[in-house]
């Protein structure tokens, strides 16, 4: 007699059975998702929300549900490292998360007011004004994108036609909230290059001796038309439109623009052009550029840095350009310029005691540029405050340091080291100021009442879970004060002050049952009060208990992972299930580091798109996101011992897991996505620890990466035997576990061409493998469609189902 438990009757009840094995189908149309994942894939998003820079109100943004695959399989250009549509001359559908419905939530009164928009309206890139009165925004068309602006009342308006976004960022408030200035479509820009029919010749590519090595990019110019294309339609005009006549003001002449940022004063505007000569094996970031200013009519006033092609940097994680870069204006200042220029050639191997020099140029930029500070290792970013401080951040890949440094931008010259720290120990950091825009609506620091501090805040992890702070950070230096912390079960963080003391702040809270929503809360007195009331998007959810595991590797480093178990499952009545681990690897230079375990108990998770938690309603237990730490310690490359640790890592896993009774060692997969997939398949290779593995969008021969991976910094020819060894290439006549390979057709990741998995399924089979290769049609790294989300899910369920979900019957005696 069979018995029926209650966890059987729930998957019932989802649609699930209990041990299918769903048939193989040779057509290639898509195929639906099982039921119950169906359903919630179905269902909307919960919207996002953006908070005025008074504070006083939230926009309310409803986000689209997937893309269909005929909305995914528009045309694209890919130049130059972007994919535009050039229908709208935008970013192509991939690459933007479309809104669909906007109004406004007053945070006093909690009054909602929806902002009417047309049907079937889709927006992007919302953005208050410096005063918090409107918000302006892109809207699709479908010849070309326009720029939209609503005001707190409710109403909106188009303010202009043909914005070019190819570059991504396409306006700019002015600080006065009065005007916006946007890149523009040319006007009598004419019709689009065409393509001949004949070539009229080769295709020449030559190097004259000198070292010129590249990553691995995609989406690169590849001849003469490209570039034309690239001109066509990235160039575009700068112009000012006034909100209350609707003129357009051109600025200056048409040009490349990748960048612009207008002075907190409003007079000024810095640009960054691209030149010819382009590169077809680097992307628009490396091309010649030119940072200049102008007046805000458009008047030249200086040129900042020409640097030409950027194709002879180190390979170096920390390799940067000579001369000025990051160039950005100071955030308190009326029209203050500032860059970093290397100290060391844009070498970071080099021996020198400070790597960068962040310099400062008043307008009307005259004067010789004034040094605000030396850095020892490369310069990250700057937090600005006022006169008397500002805080500089610098970082270190190669040993995962940070330096933080006050420096006094009235009295230029000195720096005073705050604090170094490993950037990776979650422990012990202590968070960062909290920004907020002034009134040009530039980020600066909020100082405390006493101008002794600004505020600050942070994840607060310890082992026992994430617990959020604000707290009083002296600029002096010294030891922080907490404020207020956030305490169980809840995962709450600071989103801003809503008064100069911090005495009463906005939040956003969570927990393992209750879905984020927006809190005003008293920090002293401790009360809360909701402001938003969105409701869990997968209730079928609300059952998947959810907790974290600790245990250690063979070696005594701790590790942890977030353990889910499917609805209604009872361990004792029900027994160990058919189970998924799916990881993603991490390099540290320091084991203690590495080990850090916090709880992540407090925090709401439901899954979207191809999530692989899905999964648990289908019947299987998910190990999500394992601890599988590669380290290096005392100058070691991490890399040089990867195999090694990942088969403790993985050892250490599975060995938790059936412990705890709730998984069968006989019935365990492995699988990720992107380095994940890369795991998984040197898993298989060399480990038996796993009945099957599915490996999505991975690289897996590490000669197509010859100049670097990951967080490998050393080439193939410094690296051979790291480079072949870590590839699962390599092992693949090793590979006997079914393993399940899943790529977008359209990768756009560096390093994980198309054909990285092609070539791995034909080493596969040629090996006798069992092997399935599926291949998303106009599908990016991470699938977005609808119907690619609905087939990969498929695919997993379907594989897991076949090759895991099924008890082997026990050896004859």
């Amino acid at each position: 007699m069979v018995r029926v438990t209650g966890y059987v009757l729930a998957l019932l009840a989802l649609g699930v059975g209990v041990v299918p094995a769903l048939a193989a189908d040779p057509v290639t149309a898509y195929h639906p998702a099982p039921a119950a994942i169906a359903r919630i894939l179905e269902t909307p998003p919960t919207p996002s929300v953006w908070v005025s820079p008074d504070h006083r109100t939230l926009a309310i943004l409803g986000r689209e549900n997937l893309p269909t695959i005929a909305n995914l399989s528009k045309p694209i250009l890919r130049l130059a490292g972007y994919r535009i549509d050039p229908a709208t001359n935008g970013p192509a559908e991939v690459r933007v998360q479309w809104l669909n419905a906007l109004s406004f939530k007053d945070v006093a009164n909690g009054r909602t007011v929806a902002v009417a928009l047309p049907a079937g309206t889709r927006f992007a890139s919302p953005d208050w004004s410096p005063d918090g009165q409107h918000l302006a925004f892109v809207v699709q068309e479908p010849a070309g994108l326009a720029l939209w602006m609503a005001d707190r009342s409710g109403s909106a308006r188009m303010l202009a036609r043909g914005l070019n976004a190819a570059f991504g960022s396409s306006f700019a408030w002015t600080p006065d909230s009065k005007a916006i200035v946007a890149r523009l479509v040319l006007a009598d820009r004419g019709a689009a290059p065409a393509e001949a029919a004949t070539p009229s010749g080769p295709v020449v590519q030559e190097s004259s001796g000198r070292t010129s090595a590249a990553r691995t990019y995609e989406d690169l110019l590849a001849n003469a038309h490209d570039e034309r294309l690239f001109d066509y339609y990235f160039t575009g005009q700068i112009a000012r439109i006034d909100l209350a006549s609707g003129e357009t003001m051109p600025i200056g002449r048409p040009g490349l623009f990748t960048g612009f940022s207008i002075s907190p004063d409003g007079r000024y505007l810095l640009t960054e052009r691209l030149k010819r000569p382009y590169s077809y094996l680097l992307p628009a970031s490396f091309f010649p550029t030119e940072i200049a200013v102008s007046t805000i009519d458009g008047q030249p006033v200086k040129v900042i840095a020409d640097r030409p092609l950027a194709d002879d940097l180190p390979v170096d994680f920390d390799a940067v350009v000579t001369g000025p870069r990051e160039a950005e204006w100071r955030s308190d200042a009326p029209a203050t310029l500032v860059w970093a220029e290397a100290l060391d050639g844009g070498a970071p191997k080099a021996k020198v005691p400070f790597h960068d020099r962040l310099v400062m140029q008043a307008a009307p930029f005259s004067a010789a540029p004034v040094e605000l500070a030396k850095t020892v290792s490369r310069y990250a970013t700057t937090m600005w405050g006022d006169d008397g401080f500002a805080l500089v951040v610098d970082r270190e890949w190669k040993t995962r340091t940070e330096r933080r440094y006050a420096v006094v931008p009235g009295q230029p010259g000195a720096a005073k080291l705050l604090a170094t720290r490993n950037y990776q120990d979650q422990y012990g950091d202590p968070g960062f100021p909290l920004t907020e825009e002034n009134a040009a609506g530039k980020p600066v620091m909020r100082f405390t009442p006493d101008h002794k501090a600004v505020f600050a805040n942070g994840d607060g992890a310890t082992k026992t879970g994430a617990f959020p702070f604000l707290a009083r950070m002296p600029i002096a230096g010294g030891e922080q004060t907490r404020l207020w912390t956030a305490k169980a079960p809840y995962y709450e963080t600071v989103v801003s002050l809503l008064d100069d003391t911090g005495a009463r702040i906005l939040t956003r809270r969570e927990s393992a049952k209750l879905a984020p929503n927006y809190m005003i809360r008293t920090v002293r007195g401790g009360t809360a009060k909701p402001i938003t009331d969105f409701a869990d998007p997968a209730p079928v959810f609300a059952g998947v208990t959810q907790r974290t595991i600790t245990y250690a590797r063979a070696d005594g480093l701790p590790l942890s992972g977030k353990l889910y178990l499917p609805a209604g499952y009872d361990v004792k009545r029900d027994g160990p299930l058919p189970t998924l681990l799916w990881a993603y690897p991490s390099e540290y230079t320091d084991a203690k580091v590495a080990g850090q375990t916090v709880d992540q108990g407090n925090r709401f998770t439901r899954p979207r798109g191809i999530s692989h938690l899905f999964l648990l309603t289908q019947g299987y237990a998910v190990l999500d996101d394992p601890a599988m730490p590669i380290i290096g310690e005392n100058g070691a490359e991490p890399n040089d011992s990867y195999v090694k640790q990942l088969q403790a890592d993985a050892q250490a896993a599975v060995d938790a897991v059936v412990k705890l009774g709730v998984a069968d060692r006989d019935r365990i997969a492995v699988g990720g996505h992107s380095y994940g997939a890369f795991m998984t398949a040197n898993l298989l290779a060399h480990t038996d620890l796993f009945r099957a593995g599915i490996a999505r969008s991975g690289a897996y021969n590490r000669t197509l990466t010859p100049f670097g991976f990951q967080a490998e910094q050393r080439t193939y020819w410094q690296a051979t035997p790291t480079y072949t060894e870590m590839s699962p290439f390599t092992y693949a006549d090793r590979i006997k576990a079914p393993i399940l390979l899943i790529h977008g057709g359209a990768d756009d990741n560096s390093g994980t061409f198309p054909i990285q998995s092609e070539r791995m399924y034909a080493a596969l089979k040629g090996n006798g493998a069992t092997v399935r290769y599926v291949v998303l049609p106009n599908e990016p790294h991470g699938y977005r469609a609808l119907e690619s989300a609905e087939e990969t899910l498929w695919q997993m369920t379907d594989w897991l189902d076949r090759y895991v979900k099924p008890v082997r019957p026990a050896p004859t005696k």
